[in-house]
Formats: structure tokens, sequence, C-alpha cells
């Protein structure tokens, strides 16, 4: 806050309640003339239908003090607390600093109750109904707004209840993706390949992932995609999890897989960023998610091995 905005605001709160001590005084003061009716009951001399007279009635003393009580209490609360522009308060006192406190209390009482139980490792994890229950309440409310509710992501975030992991599936690859974060770097290629170039190369990714296409479009798109792409997807495409780099193979897209959605991405390129949560979550509270999301995947396998069958 400027230096202008601190006195605004510190001045303006000491002018209101300045003004109210003076409306309390004035109006206790006020001078109403006054009759008297028929009874020798004191009116301000307004009479209504001929006999509905209005009174001259004294606010109560006590009522009134109650309004002296609430300014002396507004000066005491300034004095303590903040509320005079920067002013932070005798006590020390802010939202910030509380809710720090308080979450500091939380942490402590949460990894004192569950820091046994998430030392045991991310397999055993995986199959403990208290763990999954405990990384399930804490996807839903740290994970869901980007992977959905049921986890299945969205355009540009993708699928974790699949077997298609950019970054690897291993206990260590979707640790590392959660606690430390992932940043891809998918570049653009408009400026060096045409836009028929890129669609070319468009039809060789989807011939890939084994859709019925244009061959000779696609034959085409292979020597571009040999040049440009194999690089960091692999001759087969196949992928590269330690780069980030999809199984172009498998059919399975983050940002979508249509040939205007691959046209897109090959000429104005992807900078997905998955946000690291250690800061946010700690390393517990991480073991816990990264156990939920390895339970679905052995559901998935369980599920598969059924319809197998």
């Amino acid at each position: 806050m400027s230096a202008f905005w601190h006195w605004y605001v510190a001045a303006l709160t000491l002018v209101f309640i300045v003004v109210m001590v003076w409306l309390f005084i004035s109006t206790g003061k006020a001078q109403v003339p006054t009759g008297e009716n028929e009874q020798g009951e004191k009116t301000t001399g307004h009479v209504w239908d001929g006999d509905l007279a209005e009174l001259n009635n004294p606010m109560p003393r006590w009522w009134l003090w109650l309004f002296y009580l609430t300014v002396i209490f507004a000066l005491a609360y300034l004095v303590l607390y903040p509320g005079l522009g920067r002013y932070g308060g005798m006590l020390g006192w802010s939202s910030a600093g509380q809710y720090e406190q308080e979450m500091v209390v939380a942490n402590e009482t949460f990894e004192a109750r569950f820091a046994a139980l998430a030392s045991e490792p991310l397999e055993v994890l995986a199959n403990n109904e208290e763990a999954i229950r405990v990384g399930r309440n804490l996807f839903a409310h740290n994970c869901s707004t980007c992977h959905g509710s049921d986890a299945r992501g969205a355009s540009g975030y993708p699928n974790l209840t699949d077997d298609h992991w950019i970054w690897g599936s291993s206990t260590d690859q979707i640790w590392h993706s959660i606690y430390l974060g992932r940043q891809a770097a998918m570049p653009g290629f408009g400026a060096a390949l045409s836009d028929q170039d890129v669609t070319r190369v468009a039809t060789y990714v989807q011939q890939l992932a084994g859709l019925s296409v244009d061959q000779t479009m696609a034959a085409a798109g292979k020597k571009q995609y040999d040049m440009i792409c194999s690089a960091c997807h692999g001759p087969q495409g196949l992928g590269n999890p330690l780069l980030g780099a999809p199984n172009l193979t498998a059919g399975v897209y983050t940002y979508g897989g249509s040939l205007d959605d691959l046209r897109y991405t090959i000429r104005e390129g992807r900078n997905g960023v998955m946000p690291a949560q250690k800061d946010l979550l700690g390393e517990i509270r991480t073991r816990f998610v990264a156990a939920y999301i390895l339970s679905m995947q052995q559901d998935m396998v369980i599920d598969e091995a059924l319809v197998r069958e």
C-alpha cells in the first residue's frame, strides 16, 4: 500500500469516528419544540387524524452510552489490530499470519498421525485402503481442478487413469511428476515448415496411431518427421519419457488428436506445465496422492484382465 492510500484510509476511518461522536452529542442535546396533550404528555406538536400525537421522549441514556462504548471499542481495536492503512497494530496480528500458524498446526497434526503409514513403499500404499482414502481426498482438493474429479483429465490435462504416461509410469516417475513438477517443451515448427508440410506431418502422426489416412500425404510427412520430430519422439514414434515426448503410436493426445489439433500442436508448439506440489502438499501428502494414482492404475489392470476373461 502506497503512502497516499495509507494516509487516506487512516484519515477516512478516524474522521468517520469523529463524525459519529459529534452525531451522538449533537442529537443528544438537540432541543425539539414541545407541547402537551390533554394527558399532560410532552409532544412535538405533530398530530395526525386529530388524536394521534408524536411524543417527545428522549433516547434512554443507557442506549446512548452503548453508542459511546462502540466508539471506545473501535478505537481500542484500531490500536491493537490493523485497520489504519499500513499500521499493523500493537499485537502484530494479521490474517495471513494466523493462517500460517493454523497451517503449521494442521501439518504437524497430519504428519504425526500419518507419518508411519506414509513411510511405507508406494507400492504398499497403493494397496492400503486408508492411504487410498487420504490420497483421494487430497486429490479432490488439490488436483481435480485440472485433472477432473474422476482423474480422466481434459484438453491440456492428461488422463491419469490409463497407462499412457508422458513422463513415465514408474513409482519414482509419478512421484517426481507430482512433487517436483514437469515442464513440457514441444517447440512450434511453423517457421520451419510450410502449412502443407505441417499437414503432411500431422497426417503421418495419425498414421503412426493406426488411423486410416492418405498414404501419399503420410509418406511425404514421414520425411519431415524423420528430420525434425524423431529426435524426441523416436524413429518409430514411441516417445521418450526422459524428455516428456509422448508415444505417438498410442493414439492418446493431451491436446486432441484431430487433424486440426495436431496441425496446431506442430505449428505452434505446446508448453504445458505440471506445477510442483512440493511446497503446497509436502512430502507426506504427495506420497498419498501418488499412492491413490497408482491404485487407479492397478484397478485398470484388473478391469482389463476381467474383460479379457
